[in-house]
């Protein structure tokens, strides 16, 4: 199989770290796989195996007005086209809505290419301009299909777009995660034989961390055992460091920013917090879960729901309910053995949403939409192999 992956850059992110992650697997496998990005090399975040060919079309950006950005468009619209006809991939798979229209529009009339366009979050939380939203709406019919991360998001792209066909499939949860700088040890800020709450996320107004904050104050007295951190990096920095200070709670509450070695964080914590005003699928969340770390989080739409299975691995509590967060999170922190319960069965986030699970849905959708047969198995002397 001859693959190649759009997107708009491989920076720190969901989306980046999910075309990385299927990149290797696939090169793994022997496939010849190509990485093209819109922004330049030297913006690169995630690490690839070197049988990983790696493009920068190096044009990104934004633009200073609207014939700017038309002519800006018309230029990668025709780098993409290019790149295709150079490589002649079979398969080519964009990710987010900008890659997804490009690709439909460069691969127009490409007899041989499979073009696969996939949403990485819920459309309605991250609006586009006008003329962006129209073209989605018109070119997703051009594409063999469009991937969704949960069924809401794929109702959504149905209804609002021309799009014909349009699989869930979710995000793969790699365990145990790989590490890669910068390296905090949770042995350096958290004291020994204290329970640790963890959120993991940036720094951001969505991620609604000033609630959690808020929520902590009231509980921090009635379980004086319990410390918060909070990696990640963004924005709110200035705003969160000073509600901590408003709370006197300097000692109990950490913001110690970017950790590439978060997987030893959800090792050394007791429990997940999500509090986000929206997601599209957190990655974050189904971490946590693969790690055996039980969960409380917002019913926000989308992904929690697709992720926590309430009562069995985690609580979920209506969306931005303060107080109804407030009784999870203490039930969970005074409940010892509810805890132990719950992240019994965590782990089993690491088969629901294993790269070899996820990697597979993705070519089972090709072989679909290429009309391929799928693999056969051939049993001999009680084994079975794949044909």
């Amino acid at each position: 199989m001859k693959i190649l992956l759009l997107t708009n850059s491989l920076a720190g992110g969901g989306a980046e770290r999910v075309v990385a992650t299927l990149a290797n697997f696939w090169a793994g496998k022997g496939w010849d796989v190509t990485v093209l990005t819109l922004a330049p090399r030297s913006e690169d975040f995630y690490v690839l195996d070197p049988q990983v060919a790696r493009i920068a079309l190096d044009r990104a950006g934004a633009s200073r007005n609207v014939l700017h950005g038309l002519l800006q468009n018309l230029s990668r619209v025709l780098a993409l086209r290019r790149t295709l006809k150079q490589l002649r991939p079979d398969v080519a798979v964009a990710m987010m809505s900008t890659p997804n229209v490009l690709l439909a529009l460069a691969s127009r009339g490409m007899r041989g290419l499979l073009a696969v366009g996939s949403e990485r979050c819920y459309p309605p939380h991250a609006p586009l301009g006008r003329l962006w939203h129209e073209l989605r709406r018109r070119t997703y019919g051009r594409l063999g299909a469009v991937v969704a991360l949960t069924n809401e998001c794929a109702a959504w792209i149905t209804a609002h777009s021309s799009a014909r066909r349009v699989p869930v499939i979710p995000n793969p949860t790699p365990w145990p995660l790989p590490a890669r700088p910068p390296l905090l040890a949770p042995q350096d800020l958290c004291r020994p034989a204290r329970k640790v709450l963890l959120a993991v996320g940036r720094l951001d107004p969505v991620k609604n961390f000033g609630t959690l904050l808020a929520v902590f104050a009231r509980l921090a007295a009635r379980h004086p055992e319990w410390d918060l951190v909070i990696l990640g990096e963004g924005p709110e920095r200035p705003l969160l460091e000073t509600a901590v200070q408003g709370t006197r709670l300097e000692g109990r509450v950490a913001l110690p920013g970017i950790a590439g070695n978060v997987g030893d964080w959800y090792a050394r914590a007791d429990l997940f917090v999500l509090t986000s005003h929206s997601e599209g699928f957190p990655n974050a969340l189904a971490e946590a879960l693969a790690h055996g770390l039980p969960a409380v989080g917002f019913d926000c739409n989308t992904g929690p729901r697709d992720i926590i299975r309430d009562g069995v691995d985690g609580l979920l509590v209506p969306a931005g309910d303060a107080a109804a967060l407030e009784r999870a999170l203490g039930r969970m922190m005074l409940d010892s053995a509810l805890r132990h319960a719950l992240a019994a069965r965590a782990a089993d986030a690491r088969e629901r949403f294993s790269l070899e699970r996820v990697a597979g849905m993705w070519e089972a959708l090709f072989r679909e939409l290429s009309g391929a047969p799928a693999p056969r198995a051939r049993h001999a002397q009680g084994e079975t192999h794949e044909a």
